[in-house]
Parts: structure tokens; sequence; C-alpha cells
């Protein structure tokens, strides 16, 4: 890649990021997730109170100048424990998509591929496949592994990637039986090239807001897996553990579990949010400035 094309590429992301920003759902999208990351790394060297401090005296204390979202039921800092979690939470989204997309996408290309036995069986074991909940694929694979993120990951991945073969695949068929694709096949273009350069260039748009959706879902994923006993171990920070350990005395301190809650919600709404407005301000045909970077 030439120094010119390094500059166009940054120019298209500035781009991006300044229409994103220029629009109210794209402006809230990356704040709050930029909040996220910024606090998911400061929790990596710094909180209010350490994790495993507690106080006997000072249980389910309300909000003060000493904690400032309370303390839990054993007395612990209930900031510091959700500023903690936001980095489990944080990493298991990225592992998620990343599991979810490149699963998917191998998908994709089983069902696009020439072998009309491949594709046609590729899409029947989709079809079989995805009717199966998340939550059953991770309470089977909580027999192996026990509660852990890795099962979160697995089982969220596993259905997400499903669901994005599933929703790519018309997009993808017409790209690659499309005229352009047979005539780079039959100049002696690999099927794999074709894939990455020609069907994948097209089912972008798709792809991101597949990304996105399963993002937001991994974190509510995480929360329930865990208040079921399958996800995150007692012990790890996470914002459904938090949810877990608290939401039985919610009738009589409502505060513990409103804070983690409302940070799912909000997340959750960004997450779902960013993958549309990344949509359109990356998409030239509905950004005309991207079309005058030559």
């Amino acid at each position: 890649m030439n120094r010119q094309s390094v500059r166009t590429h940054f120019r298209r992301v500035g781009i991006v990021v300044s229409t994103m920003w220029s629009r109210g759902t794209g402006r809230f999208s990356l704040i709050v997730l930029g909040l996220w990351v910024l606090v998911s790394l400061v929790s990596l060297f710094w909180t209010p109170r350490s994790l495993w401090q507690t106080d006997g005296y000072n249980v389910w204390a309300k909000p003060s100048r000493e904690h400032w979202l309370g303390t839990d039921g054993t007395g612990a800092d209930v900031l510091s424990w959700l500023m903690a979690g936001s980095r489990t939470n944080l990493a298991i989204v990225v592992l998620t998509v990343c599991f979810a997309l490149a699963f998917g996408l191998l998908l994709v290309s089983l069902m696009v591929s020439h072998s009309t036995l491949l594709a046609n069986g590729t899409v029947v074991a989709i079809d079989a496949l995805i009717s199966i909940p998340t939550v059953l694929i991770a309470l089977m694979l909580a027999v192996p592994l026990g509660a852990s993120i890795l099962g979160i990951v697995l089982a969220c991945g596993f259905g997400y990637g499903l669901n994005l073969a599933r929703v790519a695949r018309p997009q993808a068929m017409l790209s690659a039986r499309s005229l352009y694709v047979e005539s780079a096949l039959s100049n002696g273009a690999s099927a794999a090239r074709v894939f990455f350069t020609h069907v994948l260039t097209n089912i972008r748009p798709v792809v991101t807001v597949q990304c996105s959706l399963a993002a937001g879902t991994a974190v509510l994923a995480e929360t329930g897996l865990t208040y079921l006993g399958v996800g995150v171990p007692s012990g790890v920070p996470s914002w459904g553990y938090s949810l877990a350990s608290s939401v039985k005395f919610i009738t009589i301190y409502p505060l513990t579990v409103v804070w983690p809650g409302l940070i799912v919600t909000v997340v959750v709404m960004a997450l779902n949010l960013f993958g549309d407005a990344l949509h359109d301000a990356a998409d030239p045909l509905s950004n005309p400035r991207l079309r005058r970077v030559s």
C-alpha cells in the first residue's frame, strides 16, 4: 500500500467518524462506547476502592462521599465492582463478535460455494441449528467447562454466527453469481480471493449491522447466563455478576440493582445505534462526502 492509498484511507476514516459525530445517534453511541473503553482501561490501574475491601458495618449503604454508588451486601464498593466489570464485559463482547464474525463468514463462504451439494447442505444445517437457543448451548457447554467466560463466548458466538450467515446469504448469493465474479473466476482468480474481494465487500453493510447487534446481545446474554449460574464465575467482576448478586434484594435495596441495570441498558442501546450509524456513514450512497474522496 503506497503513501497515497494510506492517506486516502485515513481521510475516509475521518469522514466516517465526523459524519457519525454530526448525527445524534452516532454521537451518543461514540460517547458511550468511548467512555466504556476509557473506564475499562482506567480500571486496570485504579478503582475507588479495592474490590476485596469490605466493611461489615457498612453494608447496603446508600450513595455517599465515600461510596459514590453505595455498597453491596458485603460492604464492597459498588462503583469499583462496576468499573472492574466493564473490562470483563468489553472482553466478552470483543471475543464474541470476533468468533461470530469468523464463524459466520465461514458459513457464508460455504453457502455461496459452486458446489450445490455443499451449499445446500450448509443452508439446511444452519436452518436446523439456528433453532437451538443460546441459553441451551451455554448450559451444554457448562457441563465440561463450568461457569466460564469461554462458555459465554462459544455459546453466543455460535448462535450469532448462524444468524449472521442466514441474514447475509441473499446478498452474498447475488454477488457470488454476478457477471464480474464469474469473469474473475474464469480469469484464474481463486475462490478465496473472489470471496474477500467481491462478496465480502458487498455484504459489509449487513455484516456491520449484525456485528453491532451481536455485541449488544452479548452484553445481555452475559447478564442472563451469569444470573443462571453458567456465565461469569463467582468472584469475577462483571455487570451480570453485580446484578445477579443483588437482584434478590431488589425490593429492599433497589439502588444496587438500578446501577448495573442502567449501565447495561445504555451500553446495549449504544451498541445497536453504533451499527446503524456506522452503516449510514460508511456507505458512499448515503454519504456523498465519501464519493468525493479520490
